[in-house]
């Protein structure tokens, strides 16, 4: 079988990119053959890695994304025309999917909640709304993959989507997030890398888009923490975005001395293992894999409510959840917690009694069985 894959941007440190490459390799381990179809691959081709996935680089341009976006789904749809596949998975919402992952939330929820009536007027608005509509709309035919429990009521609120189109994944965690026996020696080495005393304490904030997962709200939550606490504690920042406007606000707290921004990176668990805590408060979080990722490595966290899987934290008592609606008073407070409580040891067990639950890393094994299922009724 032939299965084409439509991303816009592919990196190789994103949530959802990451999800496409384990959807991918488990499509060609049973047999499958891969293309993509990309806007911008900035990765090394999968040849060059050995592996057999077909990208084809969609040569459009324009001066608006939501242009740009439109000629994609044009230009992928007049090849696969003359170049046909057996079914198509959209990584974002465009016409003519099969299947689509819903990495992304409910667009129309977003709008309805955080925006105002004028914004429906634009170009954009008019875009993303007849994009997302295309994929839910009740007389669409399209599989949706979801991976939060908070989706489906939004899309149906919306578009009444048919429950029947929906199918729920479990997390796709990698297994080397697991913290391995010699964590403590990991530890002693990372922390003699970075110059980190035994009694310094390091915060960690992972992912892409450092707007969207609340960078400004962990950076106004450092400066919060009490003095002798705060001389104490280092964050580091990881992930693939624009860092200069969070280094300003850095530097406007007066707390750029400690914090550290590195790009994404491939050796995120040795950081894991290594840190004291992890922080997320993200404004709007689909799922949040780097929570799970936290907890198996044995690393408390704080992330807010509206995280997908933030129950997955509140179930295991490995951290706290900071509920919506956010507070930032209350969440500078909740982080004196995390990086003091005496339950940090007892967090960070349950935390790793969590890596034994084998569907934390079923998610690319159960989407392909739904795109199989897909291609035989097409």
């Amino acid at each position: 079988m032939q299965i084409a894959f439509c991303i816009f941007k592919y990196f190789p440190y994103g949530g959802i990119q990451r999800d496409l490459m384990k959807l991918a390799r488990e499509s060609l381990a049973r047999g499958h053959k891969v293309r993509v179809y990309a806007l911008h691959w900035n990765a090394p081709p999968p040849a060059e890695t050995g592996e057999a996935i077909e990208v084809v680089k969609v040569p459009v341009r324009a001066l608006t994304n939501h242009r740009l976006y439109e000629r994609f789904a044009a230009w992928v749809r007049d090849h696969l025309h003359h170049h046909p596949v057996d079914v198509i998975v959209g990584m974002n919402k465009m016409p003519g999917l099969d299947v689509y992952y819903a990495g992304d939330s409910c667009f129309e929820e977003k709008v309805s909640s955080q925006r105002g009536a004028l914004y429906r007027l634009l170009p954009r608005y008019r875009h993303f709304a007849a994009f997302e509509r295309a994929v839910f709309d009740p007389s669409a035919k399209t599989r949706v993959l979801t991976i939060s429990d908070q989706q489906v009521p939004q899309f149906r609120k919306h578009y009444g989507t048919p429950e029947a189109r929906f199918h729920p994944l479990p997390p796709g965690i990698d297994p080397d997030r697991r913290a391995p026996d010699d964590v403590a020696d990991i530890r002693l080495a990372f922390r003699q890398e970075f110059h980190l005393r035994d009694d310094e304490r390091l915060l960690l904030f992972v992912g892409s888009g450092f707007r969207k997962k609340g960078l400004d709200r962990a950076l106004l939550a450092l400066r919060a923490l009490p003095s002798e606490l705060y001389a104490l504690t280092r964050l580091f920042v990881i992930g693939h975005d624009n860092a200069q406007p969070f280094r300003r606000l850095a530097e406007r707290l007066n707390v750029a001395d400690r914090v550290r921004f590195f790009p994404g990176r491939d050796d995120i668990p040795r950081f894991l293992f290594s840190a004291d805590a992890l922080v997320l408060p993200a404004y709007d979080e689909n799922a949040g894999m780097i929570i799970i990722e936290a907890m198996i490595a044995g690393l408390p966290a704080l992330v807010t409510g509206n995280c997908g899987y933030a129950h997955f934290l509140r179930d295991a008592c490995a951290g706290l959840v900071s509920e919506e609606p956010f507070d930032q008073l209350r969440f500078n407070a909740q982080l004196v917690e995390l990086l003091t409580s005496d339950a940090r040891s007892q967090w960070r067990a349950n935390g790793i009694q969590l890596a034994d639950d084998p569907s934390l890393y079923q998610l690319a094994a159960r989407a392909v069985d739904v795109i199989e299922l897909a291609a035989a009724e097409l």
